[in-house]
């Protein structure tokens, strides 16, 4: 997923009168990516949404102006956001007895080591990797950040909903073994094609372009969009554009090309999954000197 950038966050005076419908809202979203693991612990999984809420009520919270300070809550942030083929999550120990947290925190020491993904019969384990910046060797801390990061035919797996994905704990002290419940798969599903919908509408954004009419935008970043027209080729069809002028693949300049070229394997993936091998062309519009890539199931004879 795209880093968050200065110009989506809301200034706080506006934000303030907006807050009230956008926490219920990001609320809402938040229940269908937690999952309890036993009574103690539990995961929310983090995406673009969740984290912009956070620098959102931060900045209020503690009154913040000034974009600097904006600007590097954003890079402490960003940092959790997941990268291509990965979730990340906020792990909590949830204790409600004062007195228990510190003997309970203790318990679970070395828990970064214990735990994992699964997903199907396969006990090949994707394991979570914990933020080193905050595990220390005799202290454990009741918020952890970790990350899953899967291999493609994981990921394809992940978003067959026939395959059970589940979340293993097998530290001594706390052994748990949770399916993830239908609401958090199909999300994080999501996640491996798509960012998930804004939930709040940041003032000054330069408006995002559109594809033709009836066309879904399946995914957008900053350069570059993948669309799924609404009179494709064949079905499966999916096309990569650039969302501005470029007349030929020669004007396309470094930092475009990356952009372009994981938009292509991103949507090349999606075409692959669903129909075994996919074939691809690259075609400019005279009208708009706009690029574009087509992505096509390989068994189509068009």
């Amino acid at each position: 997923m795209r880093p968050l950038s200065l110009h989506e966050i809301v200034d706080r005076e506006r934000y303030e009168a907006l807050r009230p419908a956008y926490r219920d809202a990001v609320i809402a979203h938040k229940r269908d990516r937690r999952v309890a693991l036993g009574d103690r612990v539990s995961l929310v999984f983090e995406d673009r949404e969740t984290l912009r809420f956070q620098v959102q009520e931060m900045a209020w919270v503690e009154r913040i102006d000034d974009a600097d300070r904006i600007q590097h809550e954003l890079d402490v942030y960003n940092e959790l956001m997941p990268a291509e083929r990965q979730f990340s999550a906020t792990l909590f120990v949830e204790i409600v007895d004062l007195a228990e947290i510190r003997p309970e925190l203790e318990r679970l020491i070395g828990i970064d080591e214990h735990v994992a993904m699964l997903l199907g019969d396969d006990e090949t384990p994707i394991p979570a990797r914990f933020d080193p910046k905050q595990m220390e060797a005799e202290r454990l801390s009741a918020v952890q950040y970790i990350k899953f990061t899967l291999d493609a035919d994981q990921a394809r797996r992940f978003a067959d909903t026939s395959i059970v994905a589940r979340i293993r704990v097998d530290h001594p002290n706390y052994p748990c073994n949770t399916e993830l419940p239908a609401p958090v798969r199909q999300s994080l599903a999501a996640d491996l094609s798509r960012e998930p919908t804004p939930l709040l509408e940041a003032p000054g954004k330069p408006p995002a372009p559109q594809g033709p009419p009836g066309d879904e935008v399946v995914f957008e970043s900053p350069q570059v969009r993948v669309l799924r027209p609404a009179r494709p080729r064949t079905p499966g069809h999916l096309v990569v554009e650039s969302t501005g002028p470029m007349a030929s693949i020669l004007e396309v300049a470094p930092e475009q090309a990356q952009e372009l070229l994981l938009a292509v394997q991103r949507a090349a993936r999606e075409v692959t999954g669903a129909y075994g091998a996919c074939r691809i062309q690259t075609d400019v519009s005279p009208a708009e000197a706009r690029l574009r890539v087509h992505i096509l199931p390989a068994r189509s004879d068009r």
